[in-house]
């Protein structure tokens, strides 16, 4: 596949597409959400469980990601296995920690709402060639660092 052409852009053009995307991408959560009868707190920890597969989270796990309290992270896994989103499995090298497990049941669910905008999302990436597809990834992964690395820094600050 040959690249298609593309129209020129700013370093500031593109950091506003990003905004434009992730402002999006927030209000869509919420609504998924909703739909999903969780809070979008929830929602990104059950999704950090999901992230994890057979290597199941602890709370501790949890709480860092989301960046809130343990505490916190208790009312979250609470609020998710009363919805029936997960199970909390006893940790088989130290019994004073649990792991936490996704419900097959809400595993469906969740795909069942994302699978329509995944295809879709699968359909705009084979517009871009392999290499562009590579920058693409190399863009995400690099941010995403960033994006980790600057909450961690401001965490420490305040």
């Amino acid at each position: 596949m040959q690249a298609k052409p593309r129209p020129a852009a700013t370093p500031e053009q593109a950091l506003s597409a990003m905004d434009r995307l992730i402002a999006t991408h927030l209000v869509g959560q919420h609504e998924i959400a909703q739909q999903l009868g969780l809070n979008v707190t929830d929602l990104t920890c059950f999704a950090f469980v999901l992230e994890a597969g057979e290597n199941l989270p602890t709370a501790g796990d949890l709480a860092e990601r989301a960046h809130v309290t343990t505490g916190a992270v208790t009312g979250i896994l609470n609020r998710l296995e009363r919805a029936g989103y997960i199970t909390r499995r006893p940790d088989p090298t130290d019994r004073r920690r649990v792991r936490v497990a996704a419900e097959p049941a809400a595993v469906a669910r969740v795909r069942e709402v994302y699978e329509p905008y995944y295809a879709r999302l699968t359909a705009l990436f084979a517009d871009y060639t392999p290499d562009e597809i590579a920058v693409l990834h190399d863009w995400f992964t690099r941010a995403g660092a960033l994006a980790a690395a600057y909450l961690e820094e401001r965490g420490r600050s305040e």
